[in-house]
């Protein structure tokens, strides 16, 4: 069956086509459904294809792999909560990392496998000799050519600091690790555990091909993802999943490359590109670079005296905060972390629809960070039934707010915090927020007078046109549904 490879190689170019056709999809509300539908049906031409090359073995365990994978995800992605989905794809982001190490573990232990036999065959050469071995009967033998190998080495320590590091954001997400983990030197232990993972890596591509030195590359390989992770706070997670993402992917490509498979090769390298893309971006909104982000200190003051905050939080009821959204001309919505921990996305979508079925022209505010992963806030709206047409991104909303009568803010702090245009020693000075400030009125649904995520305090709360409107926030927005339809009878 000489036809066979062929076949499957267009097998694989189709998966591919489908790959990128599917994530060009996924930029868009509208259409992103059937762009995870197209990658998926991709997925399964590739895996289909796989299983049809002649030179494959352990076709039953892979079988036995693959069912185990599907249950599990297809369990755990009907019984996730939607506040939830952050830390299931920073899990499952490292289990692509973790997968793309223990492909390049495999090869490197049957790389050492083949050499010995060499060894054994050629006389009493000893082990360090193997690798002159290799350079002479490579072809033959069936070993890795310095190339393969250097980037195999290098996409296992991408996806082994992926992996530890996924889990770790993964922990903090879920609330398991709730602060940052730091102490004296700790950027330079990080460094020196960052050099010993690739002195072992060089050691393996020059030609050391021992279990030892297999054994202490993992090792600080993962080490350092754990390290490089425990430092940085929560409010930094979205940038730190679009990183690990772009991880994951850049180490499929790389050991695509090792076994010859087009299709990881392409897929892994749509992946890291738009990892790494989407991770500018992340750090843009946050005015910060990505160094910044990995070894610097969100939360913490930046050094001068900070502005000093006058006046005080005034407190509104539902009823009147009905009210006055009732006879508004314009409302508009901003969403935070707060209404996904509080499940509050579908009371918030009948609240609007009430609005909007009084002729008040309702939209919904979404800052690129909102959230705990990139496009959370999407995903609520989206699960909610909001119309793709009434949600705007900050760079189109900002110029509307100073004509918005009302602005709702449910759940947001860090994003809509005038703090970072005014203060200079605040640690968000200079990111792009929502202008909310700007709005004739502000009702800010909090459930006390704590500060947000990241411990910054918010001057957007004292301000003459804000009012409070303090309580859970599923159980206020059924408030001001209960009020709104009150106003009717």
């Amino acid at each position: 069956m000489s036809w066979l490879p062929v076949v499957v190689k267009a097998c694989y170019f189709l998966a591919a086509l489908l790959f990128i056709l599917g994530l060009k999809r996924m930029s868009s509300p509208r259409t992103a459904r059937g762009g995870i539908v197209w990658a998926g049906v991709g997925m399964l031409v590739a895996v289909l294809a796989t299983f049809a090359l002649p030179d494959i073995h352990h076709r039953g365990l892979i079988l036995a792999a693959v069912l185990i994978g599907v249950a599990a995800a297809w369990w755990s992605g009907r019984r996730v909560a939607m506040t939830a989905m952050p830390q299931m794809v920073a899990l499952y982001n490292g289990m692509g990392g973790g997968a793309a190490a223990g492909i390049g573990a495999a090869e490197l232990v049957a790389h050492v496998r083949r050499l010995v036999p060499a060894a054994s065959d050629t006389s009493p050469l000893r082990p360090e000799s193997w690798t002159l071995v290799a350079l002479h009967q490579a072809p033959a033998l069936g070993l890795l050519s310095p190339v393969t190998l250097g980037l195999g080495v290098l996409g296992a320590l991408i996806g082994a600091v992926s992996f530890s590091g996924s889990l770790i954001a993964f922990a903090k997400l879920q609330g398991w690790l709730d602060k940052r983990f730091v102490f004296p030197g700790q950027r330079i232990a990080n460094l020196l555990v960052l050099l010993l993972a690739l002195l072992h890596g060089a050691m393996l591509v020059g030609g050391d091909l021992t279990m030892p030195v297999i054994a202490g590359f993992f090792l600080f390989a993962l080490l350092f993802g754990l390290m490089m992770t425990l430092p940085i706070g929560g409010a930094d997670m979205p940038v730190v999943i679009s990183l690990y993402n772009a991880f994951t992917g850049l180490a499929v490509a790389f050991e695509g490359y090792v076994l010859g498979n087009e299709a990881m090769i392409i897929a892994g390298m749509v992946v890291g590109a738009a990892g790494t893309l989407l991770t500018q971006l992340m750090a843009k909104a946050m005015n910060r670079s990505l160094g910044n982000v990995l070894f610097g200190s969100f939360g913490a003051a930046a050094g001068g005296a900070a502005q000093e905050i006058s006046g005080a939080q005034k407190p509104i009821e539902a009823a009147d905060s009905a009210v006055m959204m009732a006879y508004a001309e314009r409302v508009a919505i901003v969403p935070g972390y707060g209404m996904a921990v509080a499940q509050a996305q579908h009371k918030v979508w009948e609240f609007a629809k009430l609005l909007i079925e009084r002729g008040v022209k309702v939209k919904f505010a979404i800052h690129p960070v909102a959230g705990r992963m990139p496009g959370h806030m999407n995903v609520l709206l989206a699960e909610a039934g909001v119309p793709y047409d009434l949600i705007e991104d900050m760079d189109d909303i900002n110029p509307e707010f100073p004509n918005t009568d009302v602005v709702l803010v449910i759940g947001a702090n860090d994003v809509v915090n005038p703090m970072a245009k005014t203060d200079p020693s605040s640690p968000i000075y200079g990111m792009p927020i929502l202008d909310v400030a700007a709005a004739k009125q502000v009702i800010v649904v909090k459930r006390g007078k704590g500060t947000g995520f990241a411990g910054i305090e918010n001057t957007l709360f004292y301000a003459d046109n804000t009012r409070m409107l303090y309580g859970d926030g599923q159980a206020a927005a059924g408030q001001l549904v209960s009020e709104l339809k009150a106003l009717d009878t």
